[in-house]
């Protein structure tokens, strides 16, 4: 995860900041087969509920054009699906060549290979821009959101989905106790992989490391969004909601 431009290094898988994507590209694509199972019983099926019911929350509606940033195997792509009026409406992001592969079986949407920093897209294209659950896998937090800004039409919007760990002494305890311990352990039992298990492993300390809500918050600001929120929930979800200016600022 980065701090404002500045990436953190995470344990020991990968030695530089400048390593961080090469280890994040091949980690996901090694495991990309895996990881949608493992991304369904490790939230205990509560996570295509709870993206839908996100999306409409904040805003999706049938007529919108949608772009989902770090798309993974396309699990925000299809939550979108049951919203939107049609597929076409639908534009995904994603580095990892092997996540792209799944994605492709699940949700008939175009793909585009990049990063947050780096959006293969044109100028104030989208209505909503969506990210579940990948902020911390970016190099930089400015260079993203000012991409986020650049292709979100005016009066658009940009819902970013994260966790957090609670601050409660049980709650984070039991927190860490089932994602750094419980679910790598379950996850390579399932699979027979070290890489899931290395991958899961990895998810902990990235989200131990989270960069803190203010700062999220202070970043989307300094980008340009507008009316920018944290939203949390049962203590452990994030949800960071902003605008991008109206063409008419009285509206």
């Amino acid at each position: 995860m980065s701090d404002g431009n500045k990436p953190i290094v995470v344990g020991d898988y990968y030695g530089s900041p400048a390593e961080k994507q090469v280890f994040l590209r091949k980690i996901f694509d090694d495991t990309a087969k895996s990881y949608e199972s493992i991304a369904k019983w490790g939230w205990f099926g509560s996570g295509d509920w709870y993206r839908k019911n996100a999306l409409k929350r904040n805003g999706v509606t049938a007529d919108m054009r949608v772009l989902d940033v770090a798309t993974g195997t396309g699990q925000v792509a299809r939550a979108l699906m049951t919203i939107l009026s049609d597929p076409k409406q639908i534009e995904c992001v994603e580095p990892s060549a092997g996540m792209i592969k799944e994605a492709k079986t699940r949700v008939p949407v175009t793909f585009h290979q990049s990063t947050a920093e780096k959006l293969p897209v044109g100028d104030d294209c989208f209505d909503f821009l969506t990210m579940g659950f990948a902020l911390r896998h970016v190099d930089s937090l400015d260079d993203s959101f000012c991409e986020f800004l650049r292709v979100l039409k005016p009066g658009g919007k940009v819902l970013i989905m994260d966790v957090t760990v609670p601050k409660g002494i049980v709650a984070k305890s039991l927190f860490r106790l089932y994602f750094k311990h419980i679910l790598p352990i379950v996850s390579m039992i399932f699979t027979w992989d070290r890489n899931v298990f290395r991958l899961m492993r990895y998810y902990w300390e990235s989200m131990d490391q989270m960069v803190p809500v203010e700062n999220i918050l202070d970043s989307l600001h300094e980008a340009g969004f507008t009316t920018v929120e944290h939203n949390s929930l049962l203590g452990c979800f994030s949800e960071y909601v902003a605008e991008k200016q109206s063409a008419d600022p009285k509206l």
